[in-house]
């Protein structure tokens, strides 16, 4: 037997002797397991499959074992994918800090700074929020005017920050910051981590036309944060900025990821089995147009699924993501679109819901209400992350060569140029 036929062997079995019968269950929204010191476990399941999977390192397999992660290279991180795929295992924790944070920390961080956060990331006991956005330095990122001034030991901080996802429930933010004023726009921007329970640090949720509110307005009053806390050499946050979005775009590209491989439930889960429910068909949906959309998604979903999966592996290989990652946010965000406009078509009228009229809640289900909230909610794809444009420019500039349009009209005419 091979070693990595070993391996498997090993996996397979205490994947089956470790993750919980109602971990191998789609992850309803509420669910989601995000860590953080003030977690709520729905199912005490789900705290037992997250600290087995910490204990191992397994919910950030490939990251450095010195740091708490799991140490397995591209091959064994494979293995276990496909093992936790076999017997459709959850994921045992959803984080900003797997997904964006830790690996640029892993990348550009001191051996100190490593050691300080990335094994909290791993096991889940700190949830990160991000600080980018501001409201008059949005797609033009750069011309951000949160400012940090040095003040012995520590940088002063004052000013704002707009959509920040889940701030109000953050324990610690990666936030970016002017400490020079003096220089062109990009080059005086540094990169600091700091607590949310800093004095001076608040958060105001923004309440979306979804209903829901998942971002938050974030103000900084005088705010103290050590300066040992800056990742990289200061004025150089730009640096990190950049590669950091090219993670959260390639998260943020998960969204498309719905084809029969993943764990969505309720009644995204299948599209095609959800229209067969709501028209009584048994054999096969009665509607020949709605039936070849639902193919047709499937086909695309899986094809962006091997696309993704083949990325993620030469990003491995080349030390981490690169200017694709745009390609795949704009073409997963859009996949994630049209799976809710086929939602809608699937379940008819009784997705036009928006809050029950009865007492009983008999005329609509609750995962019915959710769904016209969710569909809303995807047109917000085509933004965050760096907006459907703003990725276009980069795809011309960074993956086909083309002439960098925006720099030369900017000579001409003197016009910003794009943030990203």
């Amino acid at each position: 037997m091979s070693d990595l036929e070993s391996f498997r062997a090993q996996t397979r079995a205490w994947l089956e002797e470790n993750c919980p019968a109602s971990m191998r269950t789609p992850a309803l929204e509420d669910e989601v397991v995000w860590g953080g010191r003030h977690a709520v476990f729905k199912n005490p399941d789900s705290k037992l499959w997250l600290d087995r999977m910490a204990g191992k390192g397994w919910t950030c397999p490939t990251w450095p074992s010195e740091y708490g992660g799991g140490g397995l290279d591209k091959a064994q991180s494979l293995i276990l994918a496909e093992e936790m795929q076999r017997i459709s295992a959850r994921p045992p924790l959803v984080s900003f800090g797997i997904s964006m944070l830790g690996p640029v920390l892993l990348e550009m961080a001191t051996h100190e700074q490593k050691l300080e956060h990335i094994p909290k990331i791993v096991r889940g006991e700190i949830r990160w929020c991000q600080g980018y956005s501001e409201p008059g330095a949005g797609s033009d990122l750069a011309g951000l005017a949160c400012k940090a001034i040095l003040d012995g030991d520590d940088y002063i901080i004052n000013g704002s920050k707009i959509w920040t996802s889940y701030a109000d429930k953050a324990d610690w933010i990666f936030c970016l910051v002017r400490t020079d004023f003096e220089v062109p726009k990009h080059n005086g921007i540094s990169f600091i981590l700091f607590d949310m329970q800093t004095p001076g640090v608040s958060t105001k949720p923004i309440k979306l036309i979804s209903g829901n509110s998942v971002f938050c307005e974030t103000f900084f009053d005088d705010a103290r944060v050590p300066a040992r806390n800056v990742v990289g050499r200061l004025n150089d946050g730009w640096t990190i900025a950049k590669r950091l979005l090219q993670h959260e775009r390639t998260m943020i590209s998960g969204f498309g990821l719905t084809s029969g491989r993943n764990n969505r439930g309720g009644l995204s889960g299948s599209l095609e089995h959800t229209a067969m429910k709501y028209r009584g068909d048994t054999n096969k949906l009665s509607e020949p147009a709605l039936r070849d959309q639902i193919a047709q998604f499937k086909i695309d979903s899986e094809a962006f699924a091997l696309t993704s999966q083949r990325s993620a592996q030469e990003a491995k290989l080349s030390k981490g993501p690169n200017a694709t990652s745009s390609m795949l946010k704009n073409y997963g965000c859009e996949l994630n679109k049209r799976r809710y406009e086929l939602l809608l078509q699937s379940v008819g009228t009784q997705a036009l819901g928006w809050e029950s009229l009865t007492d009983d809640a008999s005329d609509f289900a609750a995962e019915e209400l959710a769904v016209a909230r969710e569909w809303l909610r995807s047109k917000g794809n085509s933004i965050e992350g760096g907006t459907y444009e703003v990725q276009l420019n980069v795809i011309a500039k960074r993956v086909l060569g083309l002439p960098d349009m925006t720099s030369m009209i900017g000579k001409q005419y003197g016009s910003c140029t794009t943030c990203h």
